[in-house]
């Protein structure tokens, strides 16, 4: 059985993270991703560190499954390989500042005058309309603008981003379902269609309790560090060596946190933790309570406690911890493949478990130019007429020895 986009070509001529991000799933799916990058450069999180023989760790994690070809596309030679590629590629996507694919006539209207039947999707920072179109944008500055950094992290502190690129992501996942929706449209009706999204939408597009709360009854997020603005106990708790996550919240599992975790069942009948109401008017007291209990034994200990109680809870982990913890490893979310010159290396494993082929990773990311020739090569190129755009600076494969 077929990985389900096998045979889908795309024309990948996005950068850094948001875009990287769509298009290493579609080639997790099974299309074939041909990147194009400029060069010497290239992909600017080629820069990154840390890097191994002169590859950079972090773009090689984000860009499995994809080809490499390096074209300086302000050459009108390099332009035409370009096209060329457009006019056979189901999807195209691009992550340039609005404004720039059209200088290099390589737009949505310009593809599909030739490619009628293209999904071509932009993302950008703010959208290509509206007051803010022209501007650039990244992760952290949609992050200011949507709001999200004056809810996150603890009250009366400076704001805090997110820990990872999250609007990057959010948008990338935002760019991918509508691409894939257009594709099936395409699948239907034979017609191609422009998509596009923005760090800033892909951001808001999550905030939908938050959304609720505000229209419904003019709340405002504001940061609450790791508590819940609903519910309580929902937040992580300070144990004797670190802290603990619980989430007791409805009544039987408070029942169940009060009785079998905490051995506190004068907490059910305490007029501060009666009800949902009175522990969110008291959830000060609340925590300090909790944290009592929890002062005198290790998160190993509680962690026990609450699966004794079934009541969902777990470790607050650094980040080395959470990949070594034995149920990440038996979900296989870390997984080893080889890459030409970095070696054996290890990456994050499929997220999405499946009965039938749906996603795989076939091939490690590519160095810079790694498939130009065989690329220009199936455009129906001489040797002599690849020679001569290599020599030219038209092309570029950075490990070239011809």
């Amino acid at each position: 059985m077929a990985l389900p986009l096998e045979g889908v070509t795309v024309l990948d001529l996005s950068t850094v993270m948001a875009g990287p991000y769509c298009t290493m799933v579609l080639g997790d799916m099974g299309a074939n991703i041909i990147k194009v990058e400029n060069f010497p450069e290239g992909d600017g999180s080629r820069r990154f560190e840390p890097k191994i023989n002169d590859e950079s760790y972090c773009f090689a994690v984000l860009n499995r499954n994809k080809k490499s070809i390096g074209v300086n596309m302000k050459d009108p030679r390099g332009k035409e390989i370009v096209m060329k590629i457009a006019a056979k590629a189901d999807i195209i996507t691009e992550n340039f500042r609005p404004g720039v694919v059209k200088k290099l006539g390589i737009d949505y209207q310009s593809i599909s005058a030739i490619n009628p039947g293209v999904v071509y999707a932009s993302m950008s920072g703010f959208g290509q309309t509206g007051p803010y179109g022209h501007k650039g944008g990244f992760d952290i500055v949609a992050q200011g603008v949507s709001g999200i950094m004056m809810m996150t992290g603890y009250p009366g502190g400076r704001p805090a981003k997110v820990g990872i690129a999250m609007n990057d992501i959010s948008s990338g996942v935002t760019a991918l379902y509508a691409i894939l929706g257009a594709y099936i449209g395409k699948l239907k009706s034979g017609k191609g269609q422009y998509v596009e999204t923005s760090l800033l939408e892909g951001a808001l597009a999550w905030t939908h309790w938050e959304s609720g709360a505000y229209f419904g009854g003019g709340e405002e997020p504001t940061a609450t560090g790791t508590r819940h603005r609903r519910s309580t106990p929902y937040q992580a708790y300070k144990t004797q060596d670190g802290y603990v996550t619980v989430g007791a919240n409805n009544n039987k599992l408070w029942a169940n946190f009060c009785n079998i975790t905490c051995n506190k069942p004068e907490w059910l009948t305490d007029p501060r933790f009666k009800d949902l109401p009175s522990r969110l008017k008291n959830i000060d007291a609340l925590e300090q309570e909790i944290e009592k209990v929890f002062a005198t034994q290790p998160t190993a200990h509680w962690v026990q406690k609450l699966d004794e109680a079934a009541v969902p809870g777990g470790p607050v982990y650094t980040y080395a911890q959470a990949l070594a913890d034995p149920h990440i490893k038996a979900r296989n979310m870390v997984v080893e493949i080889d890459h030409p010159k970095i070696g054996r290396m290890k990456s994050i494993g499929l997220p999405v478990k499946s009965s039938g082929e749906l996603t795989a990773i076939r091939q490690p990311a590519p160095w810079l130019g790694q498939h130009t020739e065989e690329t220009v090569l199936g455009l129906g190129y001489k040797d002599a007429d690849i020679a001569a755009l290599f020599a030219d600076g038209v092309i570029y494969d950075k490990y070239r020895t011809k």
